[in-house]
């Protein structure tokens, strides 16, 4: 592989809102080379020999941030990672006074997740190099979305008309939000799952997505399902009166045997992690014949090289 020569396509991934289909499909193109590359014996290539790539985390996180550093390292970059602890934010200096210092450190890309909708714009806006957002509040995750969509396509191949269910609290998850976007650019058939607590009005979500199915019975849409996607459901969802009970949640929308049985027979089972085993999930399905889970995980650091290898050639050709 050589080194960048192209003018850039994108300087930043803050969102999928504004990606087109064949943008979408190029990035998938890449992920693909990039896997490939990531079961050679010597797992690295020179694309980003030089660059400097800050991973910025506000927030915690496992998978997000060491596929990040992974996929940075695989492909040449030099790699700092901070989280708020690492810095002087406690000390009182705000998010721009934390860019402009890394900035004069010399990075090229960050990576930032934050807890405040919005954070990775406005990093964007004084930042010289390229972001990419990590996961910023409820608002999105680019690159989860990207991964899940890399890994149905490995499997289903087009996704247009397939039917992709995503259960869980849709209201609140980032997750959910970059899903939207790609799959319906892609031409998924998507339907929203949950009680009508974690979801909210239907019109809230069909103003954006017309074509996105609104429901509250995971029997009925997981009927003839292509894809079933759990999402996490968080412990303060309950303590904050959206739930009766953990228990009355898994009874009527966690994924079990009996409606995985019921979506078509090469439905595909996925979640982005961490799991809540027993409540969103059953063991047996999150391990089952059916389950993409730790593919995911494997895919996330080929699909996040792609994205470094995008901004930094704007080309496919790997």
């Amino acid at each position: 592989m050589s080194s960048p020569t192209t003018t850039p396509r994108r300087r930043h991934v803050l969102d999928l809102d504004d990606w087109s289909a064949d943008e979408l499909r190029s990035l998938l193109t890449i992920a693909t080379q990039m896997k490939d590359i990531l079961e050679r014996p010597v797992k690295q290539v020179p694309t980003l020999r030089g660059k400097i790539v800050v991973n910025m985390f506000w927030e915690d996180s496992t998978r997000t941030r060491s596929s990040f550093e992974l996929a940075a390292k695989a492909l040449s970059a030099n790699v700092l990672s901070l989280g708020a602890k690492d810095t002087s934010v406690k000390k009182g200096e705000s998010l721009v006074d934390t860019v402009r210092t890394v900035q004069a450190l010399g990075a090229d890309y960050i990576v930032m997740r934050h807890g405040q909708s919005g954070s990775p714009y406005l990093v964007a806006q004084h930042f010289r190099g390229s972001v990419i957002n990590g996961g910023d509040g409820r608002h999105a995750h680019p690159s989860q979305a990207l991964l899940d969509l890399f890994t149905m396509h490995e499997r289903l191949g087009e996704l247009a008309d397939k039917k992709v269910v995503i259960v869980g609290d849709i209201l609140h998850s980032r997750v959910a939000r970059s899903n939207l976007w790609a799959l319906t650019t892609m031409g998924a058939k998507v339907v929203v799952c949950g009680p009508p607590t974690l979801i909210g009005p239907a019109k809230y979500w069909q103003s954006t997505w017309p074509n996105v199915e609104i429901s509250h019975s995971l029997d009925h849409a997981a009927e003839g399902a292509d894809v079933l996607m759990a999402l996490r459901l968080q412990h303060e969802r309950m303590e904050g009166g959206l739930l009766p009970s953990l228990r009355e949640y898994s009874r009527r929308f966690g994924l079990n045997a009996t409606r995985v049985a019921s979506a078509n027979s090469n439905v595909i089972v996925m979640h982005p992690g961490p799991m809540n085993e027993g409540v969103e999930i059953m063991p047996d399905v999150a391990t089952g014949p059916h389950s993409v889970i730790e593919t995911q995980i494997t895919n996330g650091v080929a699909m996040r090289m792609a994205l470094f290898y995008y901004l930094a050639t704007g080309s496919e050709q790997v």
